[in-house]
């Protein structure tokens, strides 16, 4: 049970399903997991993205994430005092069928926890979009809210946990309970993608099983995350994967030089080119 309460303004201190924001892909009838079994129960039961989205969209299995990105919501940043909050798991997002699946840690509290979609509304956001732009891969140089025009290109975006932690760090309980969904995303995908540009570490450490269990034969031992590293996967269909690093574009990173501008844009470049997609004009 969740100790957030209601905004000034007496309004639940997370979007309910299917009230009109942009993009929620739930109803109020889509079922809700409540269990690390229920979340595995679902995950496998949904027979299209769409389905998969309304579901992860509103799932509450683990009571710590449920009750901070709630408490978040509400309490909010003073930069966005008077913005609503999205306050829900953040679901997946962009293209159905895509050559490259870009998968990260877990939305952002005052980014995707707000914004309701993943990587937009931060300063990680902003340097992902920019360099997916310049490379081809999204429509628009910046991601500021759902429903602000921006498309992705031969690209869809998820994360190993679709709920915004405290301190950006979920447990491996909670990375573990979450993995259903982005197993079944994977599945759902599989037909189509080519390339899986992972960010972070922690991300890195957490796509593996997703993959295992969508049909991937993993190397083992698993091989070290590192920006630019390339993993070659053997596909169910027999269509070859490449799992590709990158640093994440954190703050941390970005302020220190440890993530510029050119080895983003390098790493983008190299997703783009392995799916087989077009160069920009």
């Amino acid at each position: 049970m969740t100790n957030a309460q209601p905004d000034a303004e007496g309004r639940a201190p997370f979007v309910p399903p299917g009230t009109g924001w942009p993009g929620d892909p739930a109803t109020p009838d889509t079922p809700v997991a409540r269990t690390a079994q229920d979340v595995v129960e679902l995950a496998a039961d949904a027979s299209e993205l769409e389905e998969l989205a309304a579901r992860e969209s509103v799932c509450r299995a683990c009571p710590r994430l449920v009750e901070w990105r709630e408490r978040v919501a509400v309490e909010r940043r003073r930069a966005y005092a008077h913005e609503r909050y999205w306050g829900r798991p953040v679901p997946g997002w962009g293209e159905d069928e895509p050559r490259i699946l870009l998968v990260g840690l877990a939305p952002a509290a005052h980014g995707g926890n707000r914004t309701g979609r993943i990587f937009t509304g931060d300063r990680s956001g902003d340097w992902l979009f920019a360099s997916l732009h310049r490379v081809g891969l999204a429509s628009l140089p910046t991601s500021v809210h759902a429903g602000d025009g921006q498309r992705l290109i031969g690209v869809r975006v998820g994360a190993t946990v679709r709920c915004a932690p405290p301190d950006n760090k979920p447990t491996p309980e909670e990375r573990g309970r979450c993995q259903p969904w982005l197993a079944r995303e994977v599945s759902l995908v599989a037909p189509f993608m080519r390339c899986v540009v992972v960010l972070g570490g922690y991300a890195w450490q957490g796509v593996w099983a997703a993959l295992q269990q969508a049909g991937y034969q993993v190397p083992r031992p698993r091989p070290a995350f590192g920006h630019g590293k390339e993993v070659e996967l053997a596909a169910p269909a027999g269509k070859p994967l490449t799992l590709l690093g990158c640093y994440h574009p954190s703050q941390q990173n970005t302020f220190t030089g440890r993530v510029t501008e050119p080895m983003l844009d390098a790493v983008f470049a190299r997703a783009r080119d392995l799916a087989g997609l077009p160069k920009p004009a």
